[in-house]
């Protein structure tokens, strides 16, 4: 149950974070940096997928480097303005669409373009401008999404698992559609329960309004990892008729989960490139397999 960490996931683990230590200190430094990374990786247990690592590099980082565990504070903020300022802009565009649930899907897994920790120094916010004019040309597997409308037509209890920070806004929008569309369905948001990376916390659901009942996971892992939830998050998993989980993270750790799980991302690493054979920034709608 998850994605585990592999030889690729290991590789950009160790360059990602020695790229960003490098300029930091010393030669000596960054190698005795490396050292504690990969020491980390032989104790950790078996099977566990890559978001598991992200509290122990946080505070490593922090130990050996003194980065602030919200490091991406700044990032953060600029990400929920971003949305906000062009916020009624994009929920207009959705509405106004043949298929609104589509529509503020398609500007939803455009967000999961916010990841500055996987896309480190990569994030543009004038390459995210360009990209919501081109939202609604998004092509998506229809027959998930089909499937998807199917199970919240049916189903009593929406949990919503959101990932990054400003991210966040554009799923507002897409779970207000839900709302209007399926005015039965009982929806609850479920952010991190502590900082981790650019993730969305209370904080950043509070910033963009977000209409429904929030929860935390209970944990600093960028991700859901099911051995590690709050009883709160537990039990919401449990009674959920229908999970909406966004972006990769979210997917690493509850991939294989048995629950009625409707993961959706944009691809931003070779190894999702590997698993589901699709060229980087591919939009994703994958329904986990029964």
């Amino acid at each position: 149950m998850s994605i585990p960490v592999d030889t690729q996931c290991l590789q950009c683990y160790l360059k990602r974070n020695l790229d960003l230590v490098r300029p930091l200190g010393t030669e000596e430094k960054a190698m005795a940096f490396a050292k504690q990374l990969m020491q980390h990786y032989i104790d950790a247990p078996a099977g566990v997928s890559s978001p598991w690592f992200s509290p122990k590099v946080a505070d490593l980082l922090h130990e050996m480097y003194d980065l602030p565990i919200d490091r991406f504070r700044q990032e953060k903020l600029e990400s929920n303005r971003f949305v906000m300022e062009r916020f009624e802009q994009i929920r207009k565009k959705v509405e106004s669409a043949p298929d609104p649930v589509f529509a503020g899907l398609q500007f939803s897994i455009l967000g999961n373009y916010l990841d500055f920790g996987a896309l480190q120094g990569q994030v543009s916010f004038e390459r995210l401008e360009q990209m919501l004019d081109e939202a609604l040309d998004m092509e998506l597997d229809l027959d998930n999404y089909k499937s998807l409308c199917r199970d919240l037509e049916k189903g009593r209890n929406l949990l919503y698992l959101t990932d990054n920070a400003g991210e966040i806004g554009f799923d507002r929008i897409f779970a207000e559609e839900i709302a209007k569309k399926y005015p039965h369905l009982s929806i609850t948001f479920c952010v991190r329960g502590g900082i981790a990376n650019n993730d969305a916390t209370r904080e950043d659901a509070a910033t963009v309004g977000i209409p429904f009942p929030i929860i935390d996971n209970g944990n600093r892992i960028a991700g859901t990892q099911m051995d590690q939830l709050s009883e709160e998050a537990e039990n919401a998993i449990t009674a959920a008729d229908v999970i909406i989980a966004k972006g990769m993270a979210n997917t690493e750790t509850m991939f294989g989960c048995g629950y009625n799980v409707y993961y959706a991302f944009l691809i931003k690493c070779q190894r999702f490139v590997t698993i589901f054979d699709r060229p980087m920034f591919t939009p994703m709608l994958v329904r986990e397999s029964k």
